[in-house]
């Protein structure tokens, strides 16, 4: 068994985006769980061994900043990058304001979420 370097949690409701990102996250030496809304990650208790999260801004239900400031909180510190499709000054304010890691508009580099990630997870130690 190799040690990974930590568990990230994916929560966006596009099917390819969500697999695209886990695909690139395990090459990447990271464990994942990947949810389709912010509901199914809460109804999960999988935040207590998440040392960080991939957060989609527009959900079905709940959106990725009133998860970002639900699980604020409750206490939690889990480092957050927001992605969106739909960038625009109020989401971007809103999010930078719930607290994020890293802002990145759909499509975005894959190096740019794995900086990202890698800011989030040292910052945390």
């Amino acid at each position: 068994m190799h040690t990974t370097l930590g568990r990230v949690a994916i929560v966006d409701d596009d099917v390819s985006m969500r697999t695209s990102i886990e695909r690139l996250l395990r090459a990447n030496g990271y464990a994942t769980s990947a949810f389709a809304s912010a509901e199914e990650f809460l109804s999960s208790g999988a935040f207590d061994d998440v040392i960080g999260m991939v957060l989609d801004i527009h959900l079905d239900g709940m959106s990725g900043i009133e998860l970002r400031r639900c699980l604020a909180a409750a206490g939690s510190s889990i480092p957050v990058v927001f992605i969106t499709g739909h960038d625009d000054e109020k989401s971007h304010a809103e999010a930078l304001a719930a607290g994020c890691v890293a802002y990145l508009r759909k499509p975005f580099e894959a190096a740019r979420l794995m900086a990202a990630l890698e800011q989030g997870r040292t910052s945390n130690e």
